[in-house]
């Protein structure tokens, strides 16, 4: 489709002082925009009365301006449709100038807490759709007719309630919808006016981590454990406090044992991430109760909840909370898709008024459309049955990887069983290097995370977690067979090296 007017030309400078004549000026800046690429061969100029009123100039000035380019070829004028840049320019156009390298400037002096922080971020995994790549919904089976229709329905409102800014705590209509499903799936009773709307959780985070953390404040840390949220509390310079997890989740016990009075707990419960264990309810309540006699708070992400494929859940720790300490974190970036950019988080009453100041202070807000549209999509029912088919789905592909990991890949693997959610874990035999296998296997188009990037320290075992939600059955029997071919190539190298360890003879390193 073409533009109506083209490209605005604020960019131009007139000095009306000059000698050089104003059909001059603006000559010479549009062959420079056209040399230098940024008018490129095809497109079309505004009208010489649009610019003209633009530029504050006589329609006469640009006609002459137009007429002088073209006789140079750099303009060509289409009788009927408007001016366009040459087509013959595209071949003409010099090369540009070598430009430094973005390494080679001098570093920005940062803020003294990024600049203390940079060197702790874990660079957060890219979501290429290709097995077995984590957090990866059914892009295929997301019901997209039932959404087309609601959209359309709200882009049809009155255009001050789609085009102006979004309520800061939220569409009402979607927190009230949100309450409702979290009284019903997951158990917590809610007032809706608690729950404030964010732009994902990693927003959540965010917020939360500059309301309740000072620099050095201590904060528990699943180990291993997620690293969105643990690079929004690096930021604001917390003091992570690395607490163990077990097949019964966050040892509490170990925390008390390495800081008793934290600031925050942070803690995935109902699904720990990245290694699958569900919080057993003895150690909720005693979490709970550390919280209570540290005076602290607990953010209870609950990041892909609904996706329970095999018995009852227990319940939340937000609903057992009877002192008011945990703050809760859900998003649909799992259950609907990523690019939704929507969450949502329930803080207790103490804190409600301080979160709710900082989504007014400087939170970007989500389109009010964009919630409306989720809104019905929870109200009208479809959201309940996209996620009990969901579930069936994912169930099924995790059997297919289950199956893979009990047979072919047992010779390499250990796989932890999990029974909610998008991915799972698999402990490489002793001698196997997770790192050298997620680059043997990346370079056959798998994408494999080590356990080792969730960790603030080290857990003394090798694994990986192996992502299944977003590939069907077929797929990951595929990819299972590359995978093992992988873990073939690394275990023919490491024997290389014993071998040549023993005659002195060195090989290099994986690249």
């Amino acid at each position: 489709m073409k533009r109506a007017a083209g490209p605005l030309m604020q960019a131009i400078r007139l000095d009306r002082t000059s000698e050089l004549a104003l059909p001059v000026q603006i000559g010479d800046a549009l062959r420079e925009l056209v040399l230098s690429g940024a008018l490129a061969a095809g497109d079309r100029l505004p009208a010489t009365r649009t610019l003209a009123r633009e530029l504050g100039v006589a329609r006469a000035t640009l006609v002459e301006c137009f007429e002088r380019l073209a006789a140079e070829g750099i303009l060509e004028t289409r009788i009927g449709d408007g001016t366009y840049v040459s087509a013959a320019v595209g071949a003409e156009r010099p090369r540009p100038v070598a430009v430094a390298a973005p390494g080679a400037a001098r570093p920005a002096r940062l803020a003294r807490s990024m600049a203390l922080a940079a060197s702790e971020f874990t660079p957060r995994l890219t979501h290429q759709p290709r097995p077995f790549t984590t957090a990866m919904p059914s892009f295929e089976d997301f019901p997209m007719a039932q959404w087309a229709r609601l959209s359309a329905k709200h882009w049809r409102k009155a255009r001050h309630q789609v085009l102006g800014y979004p309520d800061p705590h939220g569409h009402a209509p979607l927190r009230k919808a949100i309450a409702a499903h979290l009284r019903f799936d997951r158990g917590i009773e809610c007032d809706w006016r608690s729950i404030l709307i964010v732009a994902g959780a990693q927003d959540a985070f965010q917020l939360i981590a500059a309301a309740l953390i000072d620099p050095g404040d201590p904060v528990w840390f699943e180990n291993p454990g997620a690293i969105g949220a643990r690079n929004s509390f690096v930021l604001r310079g917390a003091r992570l406090v690395p607490v163990p997890v077990d097949d019964s989740g966050l040892v509490v016990e170990a925390g008390l044992a390495r800081e008793r009075a934290f600031r925050l707990a942070f803690v995935t419960p109902s699904h720990q991430q990245p290694l699958g264990a569900t919080l057993s309810l003895d150690r909720r309540l005693a979490l709970l109760n550390a919280a209570e006699a540290a005076d602290g708070w607990i953010v209870e992400d609950d990041w892909d909840g609904e996706f329970r494929l095999s018995g009852q859940p227990l319940p939340t720790l937000k609903g057992i909370d009877r002192g008011g300490r945990v703050i809760y974190v859900g998003s649909f970036s799992k259950s609907l898709f990523p690019a939704l950019r929507l969450g949502f988080m329930l803080p207790p009453p103490s804190l409600a008024d301080a979160l709710a100041l900082s989504l007014e202070a400087f939170s970007p807000g989500v389109p009010t459309v964009v919630q409306a549209v989720v809104a019905d999509f929870l109200a009208e029912g479809h959201f309940a049955t996209h996620v009990r088919r969901m579930r069936r789905i994912y169930a099924e592909r995790y059997r297919a990887l289950s199956a893979a990991l009990a047979g072919p890949l047992a010779r390499w693997m250990d796989p932890v069983p999990t029974t909610t959610g998008l991915h799972t874990v698999a402990f490489l035999k002793p001698g196997l290097s997770a790192a050298r296998l997620a680059r043997a296997a990346d370079k056959r188009g798998l994408t494999v995370a080590p356990i080792e990037r969730f960790c603030v320290e080290p857990i003394g075992r090798e694994g990986v977690v192996l992502g299944f939600s977003g590939f069907s059955p077929a797929q990951i029997g595929h990819a299972t067979v590359t995978l093992a071919e992988s873990l073939a190539d690394i275990e023919a190298d490491g024997l290389r090296v014993d071998r040549t360890a023993e005659t002195g003879i060195g090989l290099p390193d994986w690249p």
